[in-house]
């Protein structure tokens, strides 16, 4: 199952981040697909924004993970941009970061591939004239019941 919706402005992305949050409160993995400068990590501040975190929110491209704890809820927000090999994932022991009550949201998975785990979520980012385009696509039961969660809301 896939939901696609094109994106216009920072704000927008924001707001859409904020929509997707409704669909991740019981955890779980997404990536986050798209080139620099797409707007992942403001989607990021979105969903954070939705799940009720009221402070900064930055790209962790250098620390390569920002913990977010929120009640009911742990958020990890990786960036895997300047991971050269996945084995570095498993030094920092990234395993332990995946709880059945987390939500990690990924940046760059495909530089983790080996360490990761499948995610629930796939959220690709492309560029559209003057905006970008947004596709959500399912790839566990989790991420299935995500999308049907969220199908009304970002259609509409």
């Amino acid at each position: 199952m896939r939901i696609e919706k094109d994106v216009y402005g920072e704000v927008a992305m924001e707001s859409l981040g904020e929509v997707i949050s409704s669909a991740l409160k019981m955890g779980g993995v997404v990536y986050l697909e798209g080139d620099l400068g797409m707007g992942k990590t403001t989607l990021v501040r979105g969903v954070l924004r939705g799940l009720g975190y009221e402070g900064p929110v930055k790209s962790p491209t250098y620390t390569i993970v920002e913990p977010y704890e929120l009640p009911g809820l742990e958020v990890y927000h990786f960036d895997l941009y300047r991971v050269s090999d996945a084995e570095e994932l498993e030094f920092m022991g990234i395993r332990d970061y995946f709880t059945e009550s987390g939500l990690c949201l990924i940046e760059w998975a495909e530089m983790g591939r080996g360490a990761l785990p499948k995610a629930d979520l796939v959220v690709s980012l492309g560029l559209i004239r003057q905006g970008r385009h947004v596709s959500l696509e399912a790839q566990t039961e989790k991420g299935l019941a995500a999308l049907k969660i969220l199908q009304e809301v970002i259609t509409s």
